[in-house]
Order: structure tokens, then C-alpha cells, then sequence
């Protein structure tokens, strides 16, 4: 159901200059879900979280209850996005809500968890455990291509980040080898996120969209980029558009939390 993608060491600001000093330090929490452990009933079996696909809501509702009580975020811990992708990015403190026409949010409140949906978009896991700001951000073709991605970090460095101390995770996701598009479109895509061109397993043309998000991340000043190795159109444990629309979504969270 859940799978703790990675979580960083959080680290004690003290007395850096860089906003208020901490008594303790943060670490930074990553989530992914797979598509075992929910209540939801064909095509969307079984722990879908996206509630724009056709799914019963209260099966979303249950998984999501799932979720929250797994992670020990609570019922209201998880800020959700309604996502169409765009560019928008929505700073938030408060727990207990759903943004609206959102692809990326920031958060400078720990124990507050960003969650985005996807089913082959790339979801990108922004944090700096120094600042204590964390972002979360859904990155399809599109919303790549416009620059999301490069949106969140400039609203995160307005809040307090600074690009050499934010760590990022780019989640599962359809990986160039499985994601053929027409030469036009991968041309329009190279232009604004250049790295994505790429070659499918059948001598196609294709796209690598993590590759053009990590390339443009590490042009802005972040060095420290994974890249989870799934593709989700090939890995069955996860939900894929491409593969089986229609289909849920899977979910990933970053959130900071206290050492102790």
C-alpha cells in the first residue's frame, strides 16, 4: 500500500541567518503508493486516490482514510490538489483542504503532508530540511514543458529555501523507453525542457520527462536529484493511463517532521 520512498536527514539549522533558528532539526518524509491495499472495485482496484476518475468517492474516501492512518498524518494532514495541468503553485499552512486548478504546493508547516496524484506524470518531491519548506508538484507534458517544475522552486526559494539545500525525489512515472509521441510534439517539449528527446525501446521517437526535469532542476542549483527507477506503464503494482485507462491514481507525499 504504502511504499517510504526515501527520507532524508533533516538538519539542524541553528543559528544560520536563514530565518528563525531551530531547537531541533527536520526530516523530511517521502511517500509513494502502490496500487495494493485499498477498497476500490475494478478498473480502479484497489487503492486509488484520485477522486476525478470515475471511482466510487467514498472508496477514495476509505483509501484516503487508509493513507492518512498508515502515514500517522491524520485525517486532516494531507493537502490534496485538484490538478489540470498547469503551472499554478499554491503556498499553504493549513491541513484539511484540496487546492483547486493547482499543480504545485508549498508548505512551510511541519507535519503538514503535500500529496499529488498521478498514473504516468511525473510526481516531483521538493524539499529543503534546513529552511523547513517542502513542495510538492505534478509534472505531465504539459506542465513540464510550461515550466511547474521551475515554479515551485521560485516559490519555495521566496519562502525561505535556497536552491543548493533542496533535495528532490521524481517518483514514478512513464519512463522514454515505454513513451512514444510524434516528432513535433517531442521537438515542442525538447525546446522548453531540453533532455526529455528521447528513443523508445522501438527505435520511436519519445520522451524522458524526468530527464528534462532533472537537467532543468540541476540549471537552477539543485544538486541532489533521485530518480525512482519504475516506469508505470511496465511495473503492474502501480496505476498506469497509458496502460490501462481508464484506471486510478497512485499518490505521493512529502511532509517535514521533528527529529526527536
Amino acid at each position: 500500500m504504502v511504499d517510504r520512498a526515501s527520507s532524508g536527514r533533516g538538519l539542524d539549522r541553528g543559528s544560520s541567518g536563514r530565518g528563525p533558528a531551530r531547537e531541533f532539526g527536520l526530516r523530511v518524509r517521502r511517500v509513494t503508493t502502490t496500487r495494493a491495499g485499498g477498497v476500490s472495485r475494478p478498473p480502479f482496484d484497489s487503492f486509488n486516490l484520485g477522486d476525478h476518475v470515475g471511482d466510487d468517492p467514498a472508496a477514495v474516501a476509505a483509501n484516503r482514510r487508509r493513507l492518512a492512518a498508515a502515514t500517522g498524518l491524520g485525517d486532516d494532514g494531507i493537502v490534496w490538489m485538484n490538478q489540470v495541468h498547469g503551472t499554478h503553485v499554491e503556498v499553504v499552512a493549513d491541513a484539511g483542504r484540496t487546492c483547486d486548478a493547482t499543480d504545485g504546493l508549498v508548505t512551510a508547516t511541519p507535519g503538514l503532508a503535500l500529496a499529488v496524484v498521478t498514473a504516468d506524470c511525473v510526481p516531483v518531491l521538493l524539499a529543503d530540511a534546513r529552511a523547513g519548506v517542502v513542495g510538492a508538484v505534478h509534472a505531465g507534458r504539459v506542465g513540464a514543458a510550461q515550466g511547474v517544475v521551475a515554479e515551485a522552486l521560485r516559490v519555495m526559494v521566496d519562502a525561505g529555501a535556497r536552491a543548493e539545500d533542496v533535495s528532490v525525489l521524481l517518483g514514478p512515472a512513464v519512463s522514454g523507453p515505454n513513451y512514444e509521441v510524434p516528432d513535433e510534439m517531442a521537438a515542442d517539449v525538447e525546446r522548453s525542457l531540453p533532455g526529455s528527446r528521447t528513443t523508445t525501446r522501438q527505435g520511436t521517437v519519445g520522451l524522458d520527462l524526468r530527464a528534462g526535469i532533472a537537467a532543468q532542476l540541476r540549471s537552477l542549483g539543485v544538486t541532489a536529484i533521485d530518480i525512482d527507477p519504475r516506469c508505470t506503464v511496465e511495473d503492474r503494482t502501480l496505476f498506469s493511463h497509458r496502460r490501462d485507462a481508464p484506471t486510478g491514481r497512485l499518490a505521493s507525499l512529502v511532509w517535514l517532521e521533528p527529529q526527536r
